[in-house]
């Protein structure tokens, strides 16, 4: 009898173990450094191209990571590209996409009232493999389609990282 309640609770306890296994998730994040990295590398890639941006990179929940503002761009500029930022992590794609799709799509205009989201070109999702991490945004060029570029540019410096 005594084997009988042993390899019960024995049992028992592999099934728990098993079932609280699949309620834990690993996940990918992005490290302080490498969002300063990208946040450096996408002021870079503007200012090179004559643009005074602002750029914010957030985590895969679309919490801040890290921000910068270049010289001379205007203060609108922050608030944008965290609105970017936020609505590329939340949607995992790129917020320029996301305009043509809505534009296109009058089911998809609505997109425009959910709080925070920004549907103009300049956010970036950051991704290892198909995992979205976070993303960047942009913010101050003439144009998004500018503010992106800037950001592609800045993923491509720091894509071997981001494996």
């Amino acid at each position: 009898m005594r084997h009988i309640i042993q390899a019960s609770v024995l049992c028992l306890s592999l099934v728990a173990t098993a079932a609280s296994a699949q309620s834990v998730r690993t996940e990918k994040n992005m490290s302080l450094d490498l969002a300063n990295q990208i946040a450096t590398a996408t002021v870079a890639a503007c200012t090179a191209n004559g643009y005074a941006v602002g750029v914010t990179v957030v985590d895969r929940a679309g919490t801040v990571r890290a921000v910068q503002r270049a010289d001379n761009a205007g203060p609108h500029t922050l608030a944008a590209s965290l609105q970017k930022a936020f609505t590329s992590a939340s949607a995992k794609n790129n917020t320029l996409a996301m305009m043509e799709g809505a534009q296109k799509n009058p089911a998809a205009a609505n997109l425009t009232d959910i709080p925070g989201f920004l549907l103009l070109g300049g956010g970036m999702p950051i991704k290892v493999g198909s995992e979205t991490i976070g993303a960047v945004g942009v913010g101050g060029a003439p144009g998004g389609h500018l503010d992106e570029a800037c950001a592609v540019a800045a993923l491509e410096k720091v894509k071997d990282q981001l494996k």
